[in-house]
């Protein structure tokens, strides 16, 4: 019988649910920073056998919203309770289990089988007391006692049986691929049966253009500081292919004049390394040569604008 379903990755932000997402693909599918609220939309990473289909989900770090797009962005995020098969609730060896309440009451209520997955293990070692006790590591971590990376991880695993007590609990490090096999073998245990959902030869539910959208947006993230990158969304003008080059026209949206003078710096030099550096990258992902043309617009609070956010492809539904 042929297996299929859907296991969806949720958490907090910046625990690793991307990095976690194209280690289990095994492709570059979602956009993996050391910046926290990375990932703004739903994206799905499907992989395929002759015998199942796992389609993956990867989603927004859940956050208690300040304007309409974050709102769209925890949509996203509830809506993948809705349709798991599986569901694997993503958290670190640093993070306060308490941390987003409201949510985790949520994932307390399924009945399908969660997956709790402690990720970045490998901090245990250097992680700072007080990082720790946040984390559940008692009285001593609190109070500075030395306890070994067994005794941490026992007591972070304790507190977070405490409050999902149904949950399989796995310690993992997805940027080393520590647990991944592990966590990839009990997924398959559990898949129901069914027959796939998509076709066998596809990687993803998202179109070309999106990817051009988020790996520019990811050079952004990576090269600017501070406002700057979570005021920017990025839009596919125009994407054109043949079967020598793709031509990319995309615009870069900012939300002040001030911002579209630091996106494109001095004598048009930042623009410059975000476009040459994000056509290597499409070129990579693309597997062929790559023309791309950057521009920036000012489009004044389009974070709160249902209109622009559905544009921009904010439609959970």
């Amino acid at each position: 019988m042929h297996k299929a379903g859907f296991v969806n990755i949720v958490g907090n932000p910046n625990v690793g649910k991307s990095t976690l997402m194209n280690q289990l693909v095994g492709e570059r599918i979602s956009i993996a920073t050391f910046k926290a609220q990375t990932t703004r939309h739903r994206i799905m990473g499907i992989v395929n056998t002759d015998e199942m289909q796992i389609v993956f989900s990867d989603t927004p770090g859940v956050l208690k919203p300040n304007y309409k797009m974050q709102e769209m962005m925890l949509a996203f995020s509830e809506s993948a309770l809705a349709d798991a098969d599986v569901l694997l609730y993503v958290t670190d060896v640093v993070e306060n289990p308490e941390k987003n309440m409201e949510f985790l009451s949520k994932v307390q209520k399924m009945k399908i089988p969660v997956l709790l997955l402690i990720n970045k293990i490998d901090e245990l070692q250097s992680a700072g007391n007080g990082k720790l006790a946040a984390a559940g590591c008692g009285k001593q971590a609190a109070a500075g006692k030395k306890q070994n990376p067994q005794q941490l991880l026992a007591a972070i695993v304790e507190k977070w049986h405490a409050l999902l007590p149904n949950a399989e609990i796995l310690p993992i490090s997805a940027k080393n691929k520590f647990g991944v096999d592990m966590l990839l073998k009990r997924i398959k245990e559990l898949l129901p049966d069914s027959p796939p959902y998509f076709e066998k030869d596809q990687l993803t539910d998202k179109p070309a253009r999106f990817f051009v959208s988020e790996i520019v947006r990811e050079k952004i993230l990576l090269y600017y500081d501070k406002e700057i990158p979570y005021s920017v969304e990025v839009r596919v003008d125009s994407f054109k292919e043949t079967e020598q080059r793709i031509d990319i026209h995309a615009i870069i949206y900012v939300e002040r004049d001030s911002q579209k003078g630091i996106i494109i710096g001095h004598q048009g030099v930042a623009l410059k390394k975000v476009g040459l550096e994000s056509r290597k990258a499409l070129e990579k992902f693309f597997g062929k040569h790559v023309n791309l043309e950057t521009f920036v617009k000012v489009d004044k609070d389009w974070r709160n604008n249902q209109k622009e956010l559905n544009s921009f492809g904010y439609n959970p539904e």
